[in-house]
């Protein structure tokens, strides 16, 4: 069946090639594309390409999140085209496609950043948004030099219940737990508009957070959120990003395991779900360029729940993206 023949969600006005039409062919059933929308062969050109890394070779501890994409695509075949929480149906407001996946050498990792910077390249210069689903952390870096070619430094909300922000891990410079130290250095963030969401959990040491700080990045924990709630919190990350071009990275231990068991690097006293994705819905008016969901490991996973923790907030991502590229057209 090509994509001529398949039953999809009527769009409206834009001509948006919308997902398959779920109410004909069963969920189940056919290629599990993220939110079963048209691969981006299957379209003239995409607003928003959300592709895979199937990568994990920086990780420190559990393998496994180069199974993380396909997961996050299997696991998304249960959303809907309207989104009730942002009052939008993204798939009719922009043309979302999948991408496919940015084959990445699992042997060298310098080899593979490159590879993915270079990929990613080719998405953004063609007019695209990415939605990248990974993957471990360590593709953050190539991502954000590619972002931050068309928009220079970006504002970074980093989702995660770690830093990332160490030096080395057995002199190795770009692992999962590196890429953010090395995207402060390479001068492609806007080190006045930095935050971490989520993190807790023990340290190395207290000069952690030192050095941490040094880099230009803020704090909210788990507790802070627990604490202050979800409101506050986005209106404080919006007040700290302003209007600035915005990249979103989401690594899914930001959420504690008993929603997100299946990730390499669990910590308890997480945030949930809800939280996680209530956030995400108070950050959509600002200026959203790109996002990553990275470190989903499906082998620990139980009955999908991490990811459709990661499918729903990639679905939520892209709809504040398809908004804003909506109401840049004046639509």
């Amino acid at each position: 069946m090509n994509s001529n023949e398949t039953p999809r969600v009527p769009n409206g006005p834009t001509g948006a090639v919308g997902p398959v039409d779920s109410s004909r062919i069963p969920r189940y059933a056919g290629p599990a594309t993220f939110a079963r929308l048209p691969r981006l062969d299957e379209v003239t050109a995409a607003d928003v390409a959300v592709v895979g890394v199937p990568f994990d070779t920086g990780v420190s501890y559990r393998p496994g999140a180069r199974f993380g994409g396909n997961a996050i695509r299997e696991a998304s075949r249960l959303l809907r085209p309207y989104n009730p929480a942002q009052d939008a149906s993204p798939f009719a407001l922009a043309q979302v496609a999948d991408a496919g996946d940015i084959a990445a050498n699992p042997f060298n990792i310098n080899e593979a950043v490159e590879s993915i910077e270079a990929a990613a390249d080719d998405l953004l210069g063609s007019g695209a948004r990415m939605m990248t689903l990974g993957g471990d952390h360590t593709i953050a870096l190539p991502l954000l030099r590619s972002v931050a070619k068309k928009h220079g430094p970006v504002a970074l909300l980093h989702f995660d219940a770690h830093l990332d922000t160490w030096d080395t891990y057995f002199g190795a410079e770009y692992t999962h737990g590196t890429p953010f130290r090395r995207a402060v250095e390479e001068g492609i963030l806007d080190t006045s508009a930095l935050s971490h969401v989520g993190t807790r959990g023990p340290l190395y040491g207290k000069q952690d957070l030192t050095d941490d700080e040094k880099l230009g990045f803020g704090i909210v924990t788990s507790a802070d959120v627990y604490r202050r709630g979800a409101d506050e919190v986005a209106d404080q990350l919006r007040q700290r990003i302003g209007d600035r071009p915005l990249y979103i990275s989401i690594d899914i231990d930001c959420l504690d395991p008993a929603h997100a068991p299946g990730t390499g690097t669990p910590e308890a006293g997480g945030m949930t779900s809800r939280e996680l994705l209530e956030i995400l819905r108070g950050l959509s008016s600002c200026n959203l360029v790109s996002a990553d969901v990275v470190e989903v490991a499906p082998a620990y996973d139980h009955a999908e729940i991490t990811a459709v923790a990661a499918s729903h907030t990639a679905y939520e991502l892209t709809t504040i993206m398809s908004r804003q590229i909506a109401s840049a057209r004046g639509e």
